[in-house]
């Protein structure tokens, strides 16, 4: 598979997989296949999770001889994430890529990864995510729902606030901010926490929230408010890193076990391998697109982290959500993070 050595290698590969998935998937559909599995997602054709999924669906088409065709619906086409949610619970979507913060609405304790401020380097992240933690959490998704988490989560990105009212360096430049926040209890939580006023909406309406002024500002990784172009509709970025963000790449049990076991492991292998693959795509491209931002009007700002982590120990905010994860759960965390409260 291609490995992407700048931006604009990056970017003339996401151009070739837009075309392509506009023009009806890629690969392109095999009336031949014995088994086709729809996969949704929420991001823009360019993101890298769309690129690597292309790349993906194709292997799966080559190694299983034709027997197996992914359908790519990107770009919220099936709904915002609580439709696709519900979909691919019912089985009317075979696979789905959501942040953990939001399947932690359905399974409380997938949230347990985006705690604030609780990994401090991408190395700190892939061994909670590839370790205990990660399985801790997909034998919880496993468990307590229709659906299963495949073993390799997918990287959205340590995530940054962006706003039209003012540069953000302190808990204190938040106060009495309207914030949009994805749906999720942690989220919501963690943001009243540090004086915001949250309002969770879908990613597919946060363009036209922020346009309206319904909200005054977001937070992502660089890759979403850039591929989703959210510097046409906010002036600033503050490098807040509050926290780290996922996509779990689910399946429906019941659509996944319906397929022999051989064409299971063709489809697991090369999500998985996907999923790593785009981990670096992201990490990458979140790195390098702060002078991109800038040259859009932006203006990019750095904040200081600690006061931010000092202000959720103050107000007991992991002193709460430890309760409602447990200590089981909380020890896992803590065995990558270090004491948070």
């Amino acid at each position: 598979m291609k490995q992407f050595t700048s931006r604009r290698d990056f970017l003339k590969t996401a151009s070739a997989a837009s075309l392509a998935l506009a023009a009806g998937g890629w690969p392109g559909k095999s009336e031949a296949a014995e088994f086709v599995l729809k996969y949704a997602n929420n991001l823009a054709l360019t993101h890298p999770m769309n690129v690597r999924a292309a790349e993906m669906a194709k292997a799966i088409a080559e190694q299983s001889k034709g027997r197996v065709e992914i359908q790519i619906y990107p770009n919220n086409q099936l709904g915002g994430d609580t439709d696709m949610l519900a979909q691919v619970r019912s089985g009317a979507i075979d696979m789905f890529t959501l942040s953990s913060l939001t399947l932690g609405t359905l399974v409380p304790v997938a949230q347990i990864s985006g705690m604030g401020f609780a990994f401090k380097d991408y190395d700190t992240v892939w061994a909670a995510l590839d370790g205990d933690l990660g399985a801790h959490m997909r034998q919880e998704v496993q468990a307590k729902s229709t659906l299963f988490a495949f073993e390799k989560i997918w990287d959205n990105g340590y995530r940054q606030i962006t706003n039209s009212a003012r540069p953000v360096s302190s808990p204190d430049d938040l106060k009495g901010m309207k914030l949009r926040v994805p749906p999720s209890p942690l989220w919501t939580s963690m943001f009243k926490a540090l004086g915001v006023s949250p309002t969770s909406i879908n990613f597919a309406e946060v363009y036209s929230a922020l346009q309206t002024g319904i909200v005054q500002g977001q937070e992502n990784p660089l890759a979403i408010i850039y591929t989703g172009k959210l510097y046409e509709v906010q002036k600033y970025c503050s490098m807040t890193n509050h926290m780290w963000d996922g996509f779990w790449m689910l399946g429906n049990k019941k659509s996944f076990e319906r397929l022999p076991k051989d064409l299971q492991e063709v489809i697991r292998v090369n999500v998985n391998a996907a999923g790593v693959r785009q981990r670096e795509d992201v990490r990458k491209l979140n790195a390098s697109l702060a002078g991109e931002l800038k040259a859009k009007g932006i203006q990019l700002n750095d904040a200081d982290h600690e006061a931010f982590h000092a202000r959720l120990r103050q107000v007991r905010f992991y002193d709460e959500w430890h309760k409602k994860f447990g200590d089981q759960a909380w020890a896992i965390l803590e065995k990558y993070s270090g004491k948070l409260s």
